[in-house]
């Protein structure tokens, strides 16, 4: 009993899970941002255009029976409204790159079995190429070049400074902080 309490533990906080748990919670959240732009906003847009944002009214009467198909025409909008609305929402994420960062897919590295993204070409820990042939210098240049061009300036810049050389660095007149590890010349 103790053992499964144990594995249960280890399951439910692990990282897996509680990114998950995180990803419903925003997605919720994201979702009713979404829905409440369709249809306070869009169907709005499309109600001063057709005259009615609601079509429920519409219905069909067959003998005694009566079918609503406004309601159907009505959430048939909705939803459309909201893939288009959910569809551009996307792309401008994908546009600013804010999602660059973020690694979809992953794969095992077959010399040292350790989990590296899916679009590596290069193994970040035994650093063995996983593709046949890595590109030149130039080529992985002009890739990164047009990722980039392809970004707000400024947005969300993840670029690194350039590499300083010792000599463009001013001196440090400041004396050596003495550490317990490492020994001080006198």
């Amino acid at each position: 009993m103790r053992k499964l309490v144990r594995e249960f533990r280890a399951f439910a906080m692990s990282g897996n899970m509680l990114d998950l748990a995180l990803g419903f919670i925003i997605g919720t959240a994201f979702a009713a941002l979404v829905q409440s732009l369709a249809e306070n906003v869009l169907m709005q847009m499309v109600a001063a255009v057709a005259g009615q944002p609601d079509y429920a009214d519409l219905t069909i009467t067959i003998g005694s029976a009566k079918i609503n198909y406004g309601t159907f025409v009505t959430d048939l909008l909705n939803f459309l409204i909201l893939t288009a609305v959910l569809f551009f929402v996307i792309k401008m994420i994908s546009w600013l790159g804010i999602a660059k960062g973020r690694v979809f897919g992953r794969r095992d590295c077959p010399w040292c079995e350790e989990e590296v993204p899916a679009e590596a070409l290069v193994c970040k820990f035994c650093r063995h190429p996983l593709v046949e042939k890595l590109p030149t210098l130039a080529e992985a240049q002009a890739r990164l070049d047009a990722r980039e061009a392809r970004r707000i300036p400024g947005l969300l810049d993840r670029r690194r400074p350039p590499a300083s050389s010792p000599g463009d660095q001013p001196p440090d007149d400041d004396p050596p902080i003495a550490s317990p590890l490492t020994p001080v010349d006198r």
